[in-house]
């Protein structure tokens, strides 16, 4: 059984993977045909909050988080980026400034594709072009559905919500009833469900006692992501 047969999925997820799924070799020339590659060490800067984009970024391998930071120097997750996903697109077709920051979560190989050679590609390119406004429109409302969950939902819910989201994040040669290892520290936890460390260390306590996960170190194993589902409570 698909995860998608018990839980919206697409609702709380980016697509940009999609863009770049399958396109034409001929438009993947015209966008790749200059890109740089570069290993990321973990916690290392992508790119940063208020920089000019000098192009885009590919996550061929890894995951990198995009955050912002408040007035008080706090940082607040916005999304987790997974492998196969794109970086930066946002601040380069608006022509401005990029809105968050990017870190790399774990070591991280990504590809550099200046701003010059995106433009092009989108230019001469209608199937990426079109991909691309349907990847825009998806991202809003998933945006729409994270302020609705920080507006209405109580950090247990949310906290249980964010888990489902990381666990298909995390899959690796997945198979049907495995487990799943979710590699993230409780600050970047708590910064993404939006409360404070104390209460996802207490809130993952319960969790295990209950059956739900088990945790070795700063990984969280879910062992029954559909208890997680029901404590989400996202419909």
């Amino acid at each position: 059984m698909s995860i998608k047969d018990i839980f919206p999925i697409d609702n709380w997820d980016f697509k940009s993977g999609s863009i770049l799924s399958e396109l034409p070799s001929e438009d993947m020339e015209l966008l790749t045909a200059h890109k740089t590659d570069k290993l990321y060490r973990k916690g290392e800067i992508i790119f940063r909050e208020g920089a000019f984009p000098s192009g885009i970024f590919f996550v061929a391998e890894g995951k990198a988080k995009k955050y912002k930071l408040d007035g008080d120097g706090k940082e607040h997750i916005v999304y987790v980026v997974n492998s196969g996903e794109l970086l930066g697109y946002h601040a380069v077709l608006a022509e401005e400034r990029y809105p968050d920051s990017a870190v790399a979560l774990e070591e991280s190989l990504i590809s550099f594709i200046a701003k010059e050679d995106f433009l092009w590609a989108l230019q001469h390119s209608p199937i990426l072009n079109r991909r691309l406004l349907k990847t825009l429109a998806h991202e809003f409302a998933v945006l729409i559905n994270n302020l609705t969950l920080f507006a209405q939902k109580p950090v247990r819910e949310r906290l249980a919500l964010q888990l489902v989201v990381l666990r298909e994040k995390y899959k690796t040669n997945f198979q049907p009833g495995m487990p799943v290892e979710i590699n993230m520290s409780r600050d970047d936890l708590a910064s993404l469900v939006g409360t404070a460390r104390e209460n996802i260390v207490r809130m993952l306590t319960e969790f295990k006692r209950d059956g739900i996960l088990e945790t070795r170190g700063r990984k969280i194993i879910v062992m029954d992501v559909k208890k997680l589902i029901h404590i989400a409570d996202y419909k």
